[in-house]
Order: structure tokens, then C-alpha cells, then sequence
């Protein structure tokens, strides 16, 4: 019995080593399976190319919407859509009849005007030859002087008549011109060399010319030189300046791509649902005339352009450690706020700092100055919630206000630098924009400070102590998606402006 005991406790010992053996061998195999598996990029060396893509529309450069200053029923139309056209062409004829009569009254009243003139002028003949008969009279005391002034007031008389009667000729002339005028306008003419584009009216359409003249005819004057009116939001124009150079393509022709340059960018803002934007015109050349007016056009603006940066994916710079803070000028709040580039916390007390080095603001500047800071810092965390699309127009928004509040505290003397600011920061980036990246170093990841400069939007140029070509750099863990890096839209941090 003893020995049944002994040889039982024997054998629980045992089980017991060996359970815990293969719980040792569970606990430290499974630790080496959760060991973090990254996935690298190296910094490479090469040309960066920063851009603004936005949809527009194809249009003629010139194009005359052709109408009619008189009212009455299509009789003829000479053109059709596609028409080839010169200036002064025959295009399309108004019913004349109406104002041909109306021709020919004005006529008659001429005539009958200048009756009443001749008959005037025959009055006032008589009027001179009494007066001058009356006068010798008077002369020789055949008569009283009471009669010359008779005599002398007839002849007045008969003068203003004429006077009278040469004015109503006038006017009736000018009925007739007028009337001549509108019936010459019931030949609609091209008013210059183009193609139709656009027919409005078919022969028997009775148009109405009382308010505004009705279109008949869209002229476009040369279709191989167009022009793409695109729609640029206020966070990007700032970068825009003419001859900048541009490509688009249109649906129609898949695969192929056309090129341009910036022609105009105009200050006349359109806002819609609180979102502005700036209409911005690339050319668009069209020797084959492939492109038709109105297509739909997906532009890129070339905004700036380096030869040869340092650059890494943008991935990287959104990459982070799980359990490690954001780098310093980082403010992931306001990072998710604005998918744009946002403002981290260092960044925006570098921005002060450099307002109040560069505009020597006075101590009433200052205090409001960071109170616009306070609240468009507390704005951007609020939209945090928001959809990306939504964010990112809403972002744009608190920005432009931001901006605008505060050059309404600085004086006339400080505007100008401080534009200067805005055009840097909108340009260029911000010189002071800084980010975070990772390497691994002896098994575990390692932060390296970097200053970020130039974005595609998928890479961006870095500088920094220790940043070469060819280094690795963390972006992501093996297998999925970086848990501890903000959901934002690639991209290199910069400034609220």
C-alpha cells in the first residue's frame, strides 16, 4: 500500500514537471509568435513633383451666344449644328412682314412731314413779303406803325412754324431709320467666324425678344484652342500662379493625356454649402478637335517640383509604435481633425513664436492672438467625428477663417510680411513642419526626428540628422494595418495655413 502511494506521488510529481515544462514552452513560444513583424521602406533619391487635382469642364475659349433684338416667328434657318460659319453669314431670318409695314408707315409719315414742311415754308415766304411791303409803307406815313408790328408778328409766326415743321421731319426720319434698323435685324448674321455649337430654335418657334434677347445660336469661334475652367478650393490656390504647367484627361479618350498651362486664375470666388472656391483656366490645345465642349476634365496642377530630395512613402510618417506618444509638433487630435496636413500643438506654438518674432505684435496682438489659436485649436478637435470629406472641407474652412481673423489684428505695416508668410506656408509647405520616423535598431523600433518639405501625396521629402539613401524605415506591422497611426489622409503635417 505504502509503495502504491509512493509509486502515485511519483507519478502526479512527474505530470505536474512536465505540465509545467509545456506551459514554459506555450508561454515562450507564443510570445516570439506576437513578437511584431514590420514591413520597411528605404528612403530613396529622386525628382518629387507636388500637385493639385481638381475636375473641370472643356470649353471654347470664345464663344458667342447669338440672339435676336427683335420678336416674331422663325422663318428660316440656314445653319444646323456643326455648321462652319463667317463673320457676317446669313444664319437665320425673322418674319419680316410686320415690320416691313411698319417700314412703310414710317415712310409715309416722312412724306407727309415734309408736306407740312414745304407748306411752312410757303407761309412764312408770304409772311416775309407783306413785312417788307408794310415796312416800306410805314416809311413813307401810308400807313400807322401798328400795322408793321401786325406784320412783323406773322412773319415770326410763320418762322417758328417752319422751325416746327423741320423738327417733326427729323423725327419722322428717325422713326424710319429705326424702323429699317429692325427689319435689318430680322437677318440674323454670325457675328464672327466659328463653328455652331448649339441651335436653340426651329423654323415656325415664335421667339420673344421684350426682356432680354433670346439665344438662337452658340458660335464657338476656334474649337482648336479650349480651355479647362476648373474649380480649385481656397485651402490650394494660393499655389496657383499662371503659366504653371498642368495635364488632364477626359473620359472619352482613356489612356491618353493632354496638356496645358495655367492661363488665368480669377478673384472672384463662388461659395456653395460654405465651401469657396476659385475658378482657375488651363489651356487645353485641340489641333485634331477630338475634344468636344463641356467633357468632363480631371486636372493636375504641377504646384512645385524638386529634382533630386531625400523622400520616403508617407506611410512612414504616419507610422507609430504602439504605445508610443506623438512627435513633437504633433497633435493627433488636430491631425485627425485635418486630414489636410492639420496643426499639431508644436507646430502651432511655432507658428506664434514666429509671428511675434517676425510682426513684433504688441501685448494686445498677442492676447488675441492666442485666442484665435485657442479656438481654432479647439474647432479642429471637434471635427474629429466627422466624415473624411466632410473633415477635410470643414479643416479648409476653420483654416481660412483662422487666417483671415488674424490679419484683421495686425496693422497695415505688418500685412504684408505676414502675406508673405501665408504664400510660404500654402506654397511650399512650411519650413517648420516636422515628423517622425522609425527604424529598427537591435530588434526594436527607434525614432528619428526629421523636417518634412515637398508632397506628392504618397511621398514626401524628409531632411534630418542621420537621414540618407538607402535607409530602412518602419511603415507598417507585418500582416495589417499600423493599430497605433491616425486615420488620415497621406501626407506630410503642416501648419494651419
Amino acid at each position: 500500500m505504502a509503495n502504491r502511494i509512493r509509486r502515485t506521488g511519483l507519478i502526479t510529481a512527474v505530470l505536474l514537471a512536465a505540465a509545467a515544462a509545456a506551459a514554459a514552452y506555450y508561454w515562450s513560444t507564443r510570445d516570439d509568435k506576437q513578437a511584431p513583424t514590420y514591413r520597411f521602406a528605404k528612403v530613396e533619391r529622386g525628382p518629387l513633383t507636388a500637385t493639385v487635382a481638381a475636375s473641370g469642364t472643356l470649353n471654347p475659349v470664345t464663344s458667342v451666344q447669338v440672339g435676336t433684338q427683335v420678336s416674331g416667328q422663325v422663318k428660316e434657318l440656314f445653319v444646323d449644328f456643326n455648321s462652319p460659319v463667317k463673320a457676317g453669314q446669313l444664319i437665320a431670318r425673322i418674319d419680316p412682314e410686320t415690320l416691313q409695314y411698319r417700314v412703310r408707315q414710317s415712310e409715309a409719315d416722312v412724306e407727309a412731314a415734309r408736306s407740312a414742311l414745304g407748306r411752312a415754308q410757303v407761309s412764312l415766304l408770304n409772311a416775309q413779303r407783306d413785312l417788307d411791303r408794310t415796312r416800306e409803307l410805314v416809311s413813307k406815313n401810308f400807313v400807322s406803325p401798328a400795322e408793321l408790328d401786325t406784320k412783323q408778328a406773322a412773319f415770326d409766326l410763320a418762322r417758328a412754324d417752319v422751325k416746327n415743321s423741320s423738327a417733326v421731319v427729323a423725327q419722322r426720319e428717325a422713326s424710319l431709320a429705326s424702323a429699317r434698323v429692325d427689319l435689318a435685324r430680322t437677318e440674323i448674321r454670325a457675328p464672327v467666324d466659328g463653328v455652331v455649337i448649339k441651335r436653340s430654335v426651329d423654323v415656325g418657334q415664335t421667339v420673344a425678344a421684350s426682356l432680354q434677347a433670346p439665344e438662337l445660336f452658340i458660335i464657338a469661334r476656334d474649337l482648336r484652342d479650349m480651355q479647362v475652367e476648373t474649380s480649385i478650393d481656397e485651402a490650394d490656390v494660393g499655389r496657383m500662379r499662371v503659366g504653371q504647367r498642368a495635364t488632364f484627361t477626359v473620359d472619352a479618350f482613356p489612356g491618353r493625356t493632354f496638356n496645358g498651362e495655367v492661363r488665368q486664375v480669377r478673384k472672384s470666388a463662388q461659395t456653395v454649402q460654405n465651401v469657396v472656391t476659385y475658378t482657375v483656366l488651363v489651356s487645353a490645345a485641340n489641333p485634331d478637335g477630338q475634344l468636344m465642349p463641356s467633357m468632363t476634365a480631371n486636372v493636375r496642377i504641377v504646384t512645385d517640383t524638386r529634382e533630386s530630395v531625400l523622400k520616403i512613402s508617407n506611410a512612414a510618417l504616419r507610422f507609430r509604435p504602439p504605445g508610443e506618444s506623438a512627435a513633437p509638433g504633433e497633435n493627433k487630435a488636430a491631425a485627425e481633425a485635418a486630414p489636410s496636413g492639420g496643426a499639431g500643438g508644436g507646430q502651432l506654438q511655432q507658428l506664434r513664436q514666429r509671428l511675434l518674432t517676425e510682426l513684433k505684435l504688441d501685448e494686445a496682438q498677442q492676447a488675441r492672438l492666442q485666442e484665435i489659436f485657442e479656438q481654432a485649436r479647439g474647432r479642429f478637435t471637434s471635427l474629429r467625428e466627422l466624415p473624411e470629406e466632410a473633415r477635410t472641407k470643414a479643416a479648409a474652412t476653420v483654416r481660412a477663417e483662422m487666417r483671415a481673423a488674424i490679419e484683421e489684428i495686425l496693422k497695415p505695416e505688418q500685412k504684408p510680411r505676414y502675406a508673405e508668410i501665408v504664400a510660404e506656408a500654402a506654397g511650399r509647405g512650411s519650413p517648420a513642419a516636422r515628423g517622425r520616423i522609425w527604424v529598427l535598431a537591435d530588434g526594436k523600433p527607434r525614432a528619428i526626428d526629421v523636417r518634412t518639405g515637398l508632397t506628392d501625396g504618397a511621398a514626401t521629402e524628409i531632411t534630418g540628422s542621420g537621414i540618407e539613401e538607402g535607409l530602412e524605415v518602419i511603415v507598417g506591422v507585418q500582416g495589417g494595418a499600423n493599430p497605433a497611426a491616425p486615420a488620415t489622409k497621406a501626407g506630410a503635417p503642416r501648419m494651419f495655413f
